[in-house]
């Protein structure tokens, strides 16, 4: 499972779209503080192609720019807040929200952490590495993952879903590899920076796994949650 968790056949329910537009619209909002020209702010240019790539109505994407660059008129605070703690069997874990409301958020993942237990900042993240991570895919059969990240400067790479190839770097140097897939051959996803797990956890037992994974999909089911780095290994 490794560096990012996902709820296994997610993209099943009924509301996964609604939920999956939810959290580009909050990123695209952040990004376009920066400015709503996509030429110029490299972050809101690559969230806009993921959200064109999920199928994003073009008028919920222009009215998610124009609210973050602040010319609609109206005014939302969008703050990024990290939790930390263990899922049950004492499984590491680091949750990203985005939130208009710290206070509530905090006492909903509370409540969330019923089964785990909520720690206090740094009390997980020794156990993770902070790296860029790259989620791209190749532009031909024959693209070779292991040269594309020597070339571009990634410090690892490993296999991603539906062919994808996730490729580490390090935090800084996130912007100039994602630039310089491109040339090797892949297309790229999604950039973001985030969690690797140092001692992923393994040897669960199926009913321990399935505690585990009911544990995470409820935390992943609150809408202000936008990514979770689970540290279990598989």
């Amino acid at each position: 499972m490794g560096a990012q968790w996902k709820v296994k056949h997610k993209e099943a329910a009924s509301n996964a779209k609604g939920k999956i537009f939810g959290k580009l619209v909050k990123e695209i909002t952040i990004a376009a503080r920066n400015g709503a020209d996509i030429s110029t702010n490299a972050h809101l240019r690559l969230v806009v192609e993921q959200a064109k790539k999920a199928s994003m109505p073009k008028e919920t994407l222009d009215r998610a720019i124009k609210k973050g660059a602040g010319l609609l008129g109206e005014t939302v605070h969008y703050h990024r807040v990290t939790y930390e703690g263990f899922a049950p069997h004492q499984v590491p874990l680091i949750v990203e929200c985005v939130t208009d409301n710290i206070n509530r958020t905090v006492a909903e993942i509370r409540v969330a952490f019923r089964k785990g237990q909520l720690g206090a900042s740094g009390s997980v993240a020794w156990d993770f590495n902070h790296v860029g991570m790259i989620e791209a895919t190749p532009d031909t059969p024959d693209a070779d993952p292991e040269m594309a990240a020597i070339e571009a400067g990634a410090q690892d790479f490993e296999e991603g879903e539906e062919g994808a190839t996730l490729f580490i770097t390090e935090p800084t140097d996130l912007d100039s590899v994602q630039k310089a897939l491109p040339e090797q051959g892949f297309t790229v996803l999604s950039a973001k920076l985030g969690y690797q797990p140092k001692n992923p956890v393994s040897g669960l037992s199926e009913e321990q796994m399935a505690e585990v994974e009911a544990f995470l999909e409820g935390l992943d089911n609150h809408d202000d949650v936008q990514d979770m780095f689970v540290g279990l290994a598989g």
